[in-house]
């Protein structure tokens, strides 16, 4: 099996990001306002683009389709550097090989509405 090169991974996360956006059109075709009202505010949420966090791999095929729901569409070579930079900070993270420390959370409000947090 052959080892891909970020410019693969990245043509394939492009790839993919395309065929989500295909069906996302055919479902705003046949319902007028799917994408504003439905898709966009869930696929935000999935992206946790509005969570003041860094960017993790996890996260990052939600960000680039969400670019693909605007005017432009990613560009090939900022996704190559994206993946690097975020494939570097994974790495340099578990350098020593142990698992990284979580990230302290903050205190859950008592009054807060937010159920991602741990109590």
């Amino acid at each position: 099996m052959s080892n891909l090169t970020t410019q693969q991974l990245a043509e394939i996360l492009i790839g993919i990001a395309r065929t989500q956006q295909a069906i996302i059109d055919a479902m705003e075709n046949s319902k007028a306002g799917f994408k504003s009202t439905h898709f966009r505010p869930m696929l935000e949420t999935a992206s946790r683009i509005r969570s003041n966090r860094a960017e993790t791999l996890a996260d990052f095929p939600s960000r680039l389709l969400l670019q693909f729901l605007g005017r432009n569409g990613p560009e090939l070579s900022q996704v190559v550097k994206d993946l690097e930079t975020l494939l570097a900070q994974k790495s340099t993270s578990t350098g020593d090989g142990a698992a990284p420390a979580p990230a302290a959370a903050p205190a859950p409000d008592a009054a807060s509405l937010d159920m991602t947090l741990l109590p």
